[in-house]
């Protein structure tokens, strides 16, 4: 080029040419930002109401998120490590190594390079885990379905029942947020990925199985398909990093189990810890006590609430969705419905099955009008936001 000639400049205001990784996540946060804003109104109605109501009850809405039930236990493990072990009443122990070690972690973290206490860090980290699980619901429900069923499909897990917990000083968002990337990696054919992000998860809570579950029965379902075929659908390092990603998965719940082995001495310690919570496999048999023991109307109420879940599922299956995201919805279900725990916690530990929300995200846009949309999600949110006040300050389950 002649030392005389200038490249074109270009005109005031006009941001360099961008390249690379950081580009691309801001334009995929520019897309997610009508769901991130969707579901953040969503979770401030519910904010709102439980102040609100807190306020004229003369309690503290802070504490309510942050100092109580699970809260309390994360907290203690972020400050002390583990070793506390709580003797109640009937004399039976609940030590805290049931309880998973990323929050705590975190927790800890946060608290030593900020201001924060353990309360505050614990909250502000579901706040934000909040977030970037909406935006993995929404990325899972974009991908599927189109960017208005991502959209709604974030604003109503905001919307979910038992969703003020999700600002609450626990690991449901923590894992969510995990889980809905781990499966969006899958979708987008990114094992390695999904694989570590599996190990984040299972680091959280246990029902990561569910997520192993996903992957494991995705990779064989791919194997088992091109085996009938009689040909590979791609390159053998797909393949390698496929089964690399599903071995991965399982390490950081298996982990946690190894920890709480060594540390106890004994191989079964981590199922001996849980038994001594109440949490344990039972096929359904607790559920169905707890049914049977109730009144008549309240039974019935149950079943139909369970017939809902149940067809929800159906819808599932008959939405055809992919097999990671289905087997993931349904093995949430399944696990939070076979164990012996305390029932009140169950519709808690559904809460990450965000799949079983994409038929009513879709239903919900077939007037194809936003302002009957918009209105019918303003109802769930003030349901939502009334019950968990309700729930909250009526000390009730978590």
């Amino acid at each position: 080029m002649p030392d005389n000639q200038t490249l074109p400049r270009p005109a005031p205001g006009t941001p360099p040419p961008a390249e690379g990784l950081r580009p691309r996540a801001r334009a995929a946060l520019t897309a997610a930002a009508p769901a991130l804003a969707a579901y953040a109104a969503v979770r401030a109605v519910g904010l709102l109401v439980l102040w609100v109501w807190a306020s004229a009850a003369g309690k503290d809405a802070w504490h309510l998120l942050g100092g109580r039930w699970d809260s309390v236990w994360y907290q203690r493990i972020a400050e002390n490590g583990y070793g506390y072990t709580a003797t109640l009443p009937d004399g039976t122990l609940h030590p805290d190594l049931a309880f998973f070690p990323l929050l705590p972690a975190l927790e800890r973290a946060v608290a030593a390079v900020t201001p924060l206490t353990l309360q505050d860090a614990g909250i502000i980290l579901a706040w934000m885990a909040g977030l970037v699980a909406a935006w993995g619901i929404y990325a899972v429900g974009a991908r599927l379905r189109g960017r208005p069923a991502g959209v709604v499909l974030a604003a109503l897990w905001g919307a979910y029942p038992t969703a003020f917990v999700q600002s609450m000083a626990y690991t449901e968002t923590l894992f969510t947020a995990l889980a809905a990337w781990a499966l969006y990696a899958v979708l987008r054919d990114r094992w390695i990925l999904a694989g570590a992000l599996s190990v984040l998860a299972g680091l959280t809570r246990p029902s990561a199985a569910a997520l192993v579950a996903a992957l494991a029965i995705t990779a064989a379902a791919t194997l088992v398909r091109e085996w009938r075929a009689g040909r590979r659908e791609g390159p053998p390092r797909r393949h390698t990093r496929m089964l690399a990603g599903v071995c991965l998965a399982p390490l950081g719940w298996l982990g946690y189990v190894v920890f709480v082995a060594v540390r106890e001495g004994s191989p079964f310690a981590y199922f001996e810890v849980q038994a001594e919570w109440g949490n344990s496999i039972d096929g359904g048999r607790a559920l169905a006590v707890f049914v049977a023991g109730l009144p008549l109307p309240a039974a019935l109420g149950l079943c139909a609430a369970l017939g809902l879940l149940g067809w929800l599922v159906f819808l599932c299956v008959r939405q055809r969705q992919p097999l990671p995201v289905l087997v993931y919805g349904i093995a949430i279900v399944v696990i939070s419905l076979i164990g012996s725990g305390y029932f009140g916690s169950r519709p808690r530990l559904m809460m990450p099955a965000f799949p079983l929300l994409l038929p009513p995200a879709v239903a919900l846009l077939r007037p194809r009008t936003t302002a009957r949309t918009t209105a019918a999600l303003v109802v769930l949110a003030l349901a939502s936001a009334a019950y968990g006040a309700w729930t909250l300050l009526g000390s009730g389950p978590p």
